[in-house]
C-alpha cells in the first residue's frame, strides 16, 4: 500500500464513524448519513494530496458533508413542493411480457448498439442526434444500429419462447 493510501486509510478508519454518528443527529437518517459521509470521503480522496496537508482534513470533510446533507434536503423540499402543487405522478402499469423479453435481448447486446437502438428506435433520435450525443461520427452510429438490429433479431429468433411472450412479440 503507498503512503497517500495509507495515510487516507487511518484518516477515514478514524474520522468516518464520528461524522456518521454526527451528520445522523443532523439528517435523521441513518442511511442518509452514511451515504453523504461516504460521499465527502471520495471528495477527499480524490483530492488527498492536498486536503492532508491542511489544518483540519476532517473539517474539510465534515463542511462537504453537511454541504452534500443540505443539497439533498433542498432537492427533497422541491420535490414535495413540486408533488403538493401538482399531485403523485400516474400509475405506470408493469411492463407487458413482450416488453421484458425485448429488454431481455436488448441487454445482451454490447451497449453501444443498445443505446443506439434504443435512442434511435425508442427515443426517436436522428442518426446525427445520436452522434452528437455519442461524440462518433454518423457512419458509426448507422454501424451500430445495423449490427445491432442484426444481433437483436437473431437473439429474438433464437431464443425459446418465453411464456409471458405473445407470438407476435417475436417479430419485433
Amino acid at each position: 500500500m503507498a503512503k497517500d493510501d495509507a495515510s487516507f486509510a487511518e484518516f477515514y478508519r478514524g474520522a468516518y464513524p464520528s461524522l456518521v454518528a454526527e451528520l445522523y443527529a443532523c439528517t435523521g437518517d441513518r442511511p442518509d448519513a452514511q451515504e453523504v459521509a461516504q460521499e465527502a470521503f471520495m471528495r477527499a480522496w480524490s483530492q488527498w494530496g492536498r486536503v492532508r496537508d491542511l489544518d483540519h482534513p476532517r473539517a474539510w470533510v465534515a463542511r462537504v458533508a453537511y454541504r452534500l446533507a443540505a443539497s439533498r434536503w433542498r432537492r427533497t423540499a422541491i420535490a414535495l413542493r413540486a408533488l403538493r402543487r401538482h399531485g403523485p405522478p400516474p400509475d405506470v402499469p408493469p411492463p407487458d411480457g413482450a416488453s421484458v423479453y425485448l429488454v431481455s435481448a436488448l441487454a445482451k447486446l454490447p451497449e453501444p448498439q443498445r443505446r443506439a437502438l434504443v435512442m434511435h428506435h425508442m427515443g426517436g433520435y436522428t442518426i446525427s442526434e445520436i452522434a452528437a450525443v455519442e461524440g462518433v461520427a454518423n457512419g458509426t452510429v448507422k454501424a451500430r444500429l445495423s449490427r445491432g438490429r442484426t444481433r437483436l433479431a437473431a437473439l429474438l429468433d433464437d431464443s425459446p419462447s418465453h411464456p409471458a411472450e405473445p407470438k407476435e412479440a417475436r417479430s419485433v
